[in-house]
């Protein structure tokens, strides 16, 4: 997790961004994120550090940093997140450090982070652009998870009461610049990359 060198690289630019995207579990948000990753060429994810354990599945520093809870709270005790939260039982946090390095490298920074560690960030870097993901019902998040086919029915139920909470969290934080509505896998990455474009555009002109 430590930052990049302060050497200027070829590929450095100004035009360095922050994006937050956020959605109830279930939502599709996990893939909107990674459609705009792929399609706005400079884009970084931001790789959250965790307590929870390492599956098979897993791969460190791709899907987390992996550390024990001595290590977090270390951490946290030493302002090395830009937020951090406790979701089931286990604790997310966003390493700053990296995050402020490749903001100065030009890049969009991209954070899939709940609505808590949104409103955490955004009193940090007011400037950054945040986008919530929203189900054309709430009948689609409950037939999502689902859909998933990995928890039982109660499990499934708290998820989704959590959900519901999220979304009405959400509305009422007024940090979210921006609301989509996912009926559409592929329109709902075009919209997130169009309106993320239009930002960075109005930024560089300084009308932002």
């Amino acid at each position: 997790m430590s930052p990049a060198s302060d050497h200027r690289l070829p590929t450095d630019t100004d035009d360095g961004m922050l994006l937050i995207i956020s959605g109830p579990s279930g939502v599709g948000k996990t893939t909107i994120t990674r459609g705009v990753e792929r399609t706005i060429a400079d884009s970084v994810f931001s790789v959250s550090a965790t307590t929870r354990a390492k599956t098979e599945a897993d791969v460190e520093g791709v899907d987390y940093h992996f550390v024990t809870d001595e290590e977090f709270e270390r951490m946290r005790a030493q302002g090395a997140f830009l937020e951090s939260a406790g979701v089931y039982g286990k604790k997310y946090g966003t390493p700053r450090a990296w995050v402020e390095e490749h903001l100065k490298r030009g890049r969009l920074v991209i954070l899939e982070i709940d609505v808590q560690g949104a409103v955490q960030v955004k009193k940090q870097i007011p400037d950054a652009f945040a986008i919530f993901v929203l189900p054309p019902s709430e009948d689609d998040v409950l037939n999502r998870l689902r859909a998933r086919k990995r928890e039982n029915e109660e499990q499934i139920q708290k998820r989704f009461g959590h959900a519901k909470r999220e979304i009405e969290a959400a509305k009422a934080a007024g940090i979210y610049d921006h609301f989509i509505v996912n009926d559409d896998r592929q329109r709902a990455i075009q919209e997130a990359v169009d309106v993320v474009n239009r930002r960075r555009r109005e930024k560089r002109d300084g009308s932002a």
